[in-house]
C-alpha cells in the first residue's frame, strides 16, 4: 500500500490481511496437537480408586507438581510419592505457554530489584543456577523437549523503551550479568523488523523448549523413579486426620503425611490462596512453517526468544520446524475469576495479534496461522511466585507464577519440599519466599480495579511510558496486574 494511503485504508487493509491469515487456524493449542508434528500426549494414568497412603502427595500435574514429585524422589528415593492431577499432565498452563524457560525467579530483573533490592543479586544467582539445573535434568533424564539455550532479545519500538533497556542493562552488568545493548540496526540484523529501534540481548538467561514435551518428559521421569500418578482425579476436599491429611476425590482418597500443592490457577479446596491469585487468560498464534526464503527475509539465525518492551507486550519465538509462535498483548480477567473452556478462544484478540504480527514482519504477508488458543495463568499482585504452608506445616504451596513458571516452578518445588522437611535453606531465608503479595480485593472491586489498571497500562504505552496517578499508587502499594 502506498505511503499516501489514509489511516482508515491502512487499517482496513491490515484487518483483511489478518482475516485471511487466520482463516484456516485450528482452535487448539499447537503444542498439544498431534497432527501438528506427532506430539501425541501419553496415555492417561488410571484415576484414583479406593483409599491409598503416601509419604508425600503432590497435587497438580503441571510443571509445579511434576518438578516437586521428581525432586522429592531424587532427594529420597525411598519416599512414597503419589501425584494427583485433575485432568492429564501438562494440559493446562504447562502445555499452553510460549515455551520461554527463563532464569528469572522474579518476573524479570526490574520487578525483583524493585521489590527486593537487597537480595536481587541472590535471586539472580539462584535463578541462573536453577536454569542450569533444568538443563542438567533434561540431559540426565533424556527428556526430548527441543531444549535450546538461545537467550532472549528484548526489542524497543519506542524511544522511551530504549532508555529503559539501557538502564536495565547497566543494572544487570553491575550484578555481573553478560548482556548486550543493541542499536536499531543491530537489533534488525538479528531479526529484521522495521519497528525495531533498539534492543537488549541476554545470551544465556533463557532457553526455548517445547513445553508440553517437557511436561510429558518430567512425567515419564517421575514414573521411572516410582512416583504413582493418578490422573483425572480432581481433589475435592482436604481433611486433617491422625497421621496426616486426607485428600478426597470422587473415586477415592489419599492419606499423606505431607502435601505439596501446585494447582496454579486452580486452588480447589485450598481457600487461603484464592485472595492472592487472579486467573487471567493469555492468547497465542502459531504460523505455518516458514519457507527458506521467508526465514531468510527475517534473519533470526540465532533463534533467540523475542519480546517487545511495552507494558502490553508480545512474545515470540521459532519452533523446531521454523513456525513463529506469536502471543501476548491482551490479558483478560473474567468477573469472579471465572475459568471456562469457552474462554480459550477469543477471535477479537486473535485478529489483533495477527495485525500486530504483520506490522512487525510485513515481509511475511501471505503467511497463514495454523493454530490459535488461549489459556489461564495464575497471576498475583507482585507478578511472581509466592509460598506458604497450611495445616500446621503439613501442606506447602506455591502459586502466582504469572506466566514465567516454565523455569521458576522448579525453584518453587524446592521451596515447597524445604518447607515440608522443616529445612532452613538459602531458599527459605529469602524475603521473597517469606513474604506474601498484597491480596486482590473481593468482587466487584477486584474486577473494577483490574479494568482500571488495564486502561491505565494502555494509556502509559500511548504516552511515552508515563505512569498515571493510578499506576503510581499501585506501585507504592506493591500491587500490579500482569501476565
Amino acid at each position: 500500500m502506498s505511503a499516501s494511503a489514509s489511516a482508515s485504508e491502512r487499517q482496513a487493509s491490515g484487518a483483511a490481511l489478518a482475516s485471511r491469515a487466520l482463516a484456516a487456524a485450528r482452535p487448539r493449542t499447537f503444542w498439544l496437537d498431534p497432527e501438528a508434528g506427532g506430539h501425541a500426549a501419553p496415555e492417561a494414568a488410571p484415576a484414583l480408586a479406593g483409599a491409598e497412603r503416601a509419604d508425600l502427595a503432590v497435587v497438580g500435574g503441571g510443571f509445579s507438581g511434576l518438578w516437586t514429585a521428581l525432586i522429592a524422589k531424587e532427594r529420597d528415593p525411598g519416599r512414597d510419592v503419589v501425584l494427583l492431577e485433575a485432568r492429564t499432565s501438562g494440559w493446562a498452563a504447562s502445555g499452553r505457554n510460549g515455551g520461554f524457560c527463563a532464569a528469572s525467579l522474579s518476573h524479570g530483573h526490574g520487578n525483583g530489584a524493585q521489590r527486593w533490592p537487597e537480595e536481587i543479586a541472590e535471586l539472580e544467582r539462584l535463578g541462573r543456577r536453577n536454569l542450569d539445573a533444568i538443563q542438567d535434568s533434561v540431559d540426565r533424564h533424556g527428556i526430548d523437549c527441543e531444549f535450546e539455550r538461545t537467550g532472549e532479545m528484548a526489542v524497543a519500538t519506542e524511544p522511551w523503551q530504549v532508555e529503559d533497556l539501557h538502564a536495565e542493562a547497566a543494572a544487570l552488568r553491575a550484578l555481573g550479568r553478560r548482556v548486550h545493548t543493541l542499536t536499531g540496526a543491530q537489533a534488525r540484523a538479528e531479526a529484521d523488523s522495521p519497528t525495531y529501534i533498539g534492543g537488549l540481548f541476554d545470551p544465556d538467561g533463557v532457553a526455548m523448549v517445547h513445553p508440553a514435551k517437557l511436561a510429558w518428559g518430567l512425567r515419564e521421569a517421575c514414573l521411572r523413579l516410582g512416583v504413582r500418578i493418578r490422573e483425572n482425579t480432581p481433589v475435592r476436599a482436604i481433611r486433617p486426620e491422625r497421621g496426616g491429611l486426607r485428600l478426597e476425590s470422587a473415586g477415592g482418597s489419599v492419606l499423606a503425611e505431607r502435601v505439596a500443592w501446585g494447582g496454579g490457577a486452580f486452588p480447589g479446596p485450598l481457600r487461603r490462596i484464592r485472595h492472592f491469585v487472579a486467573p487471567v487468560y493469555d492468547y497465542a498464534l502459531v504460523t505455518e512453517p516458514l519457507s527458506d526464503g521467508q526465514l531468510a527475509s527475517v534473519g533470526w539465525r540465532n533463534r533467540q526468544g523475542l519480546s517487545d518492551s511495552a507494558n502490553r507486550f508480545h512474545y515470540y519465538r521459532l519452533t523446531a520446524d521454523n513456525r513463529i509462535l506469536w502471543g501476548g498483548y491482551d490479558v483478560v480477567y473474567h468477573y469472579g475469576g471465572r475459568v471456562r473452556p469457552a474462554y480459550d478462544q477469543r477471535p477479537d484478540t486473535f485478529h489483533r495479534l495477527a495485525r500486530h504480527f504483520f506490522a512487525t514482519f510485513p515481509q511475511l504477508e501471505g503467511l497463514s496461522f495454523t493454530h490459535s488458543w488461549g489459556g489461564v495463568i495464575d497471576t498475583c499482585s507482585r507478578f511472581c511466585a509466592f509460598f506458604g504452608t497450611a495445616y500446621r506445616g503439613r501442606l506447602a504451596y506455591a502459586a502466582g507464577y504469572t506466566g514465567l513458571g516454565v523455569g521458576a516452578t522448579r525453584f518453587g518445588a524446592q521451596v515447597m519440599l524445604d518447607r515440608l522437611d522443616g529445612a532452613d535453606t538459602e531458599r527459605t531465608r529469602l524475603d521473597m519466599v517469606r513474604t506474601k503479595p498484597v491480596p486482590f480485593p473481593p468482587e466487584p472491586l477486584r474486577y473494577a480495579g483490574i479494568e482500571a489498571t488495564q486502561r491505565a497500562i494502555a494509556a502509559a504505552d500511548r504516552n511515552g511510558g508515563r505512569r498515571n496517578l493510578w499506576l503510581r499508587t499501585l506501585d507504592s502499594l506493591g500491587m500490579g496486574f500482569d501476565s
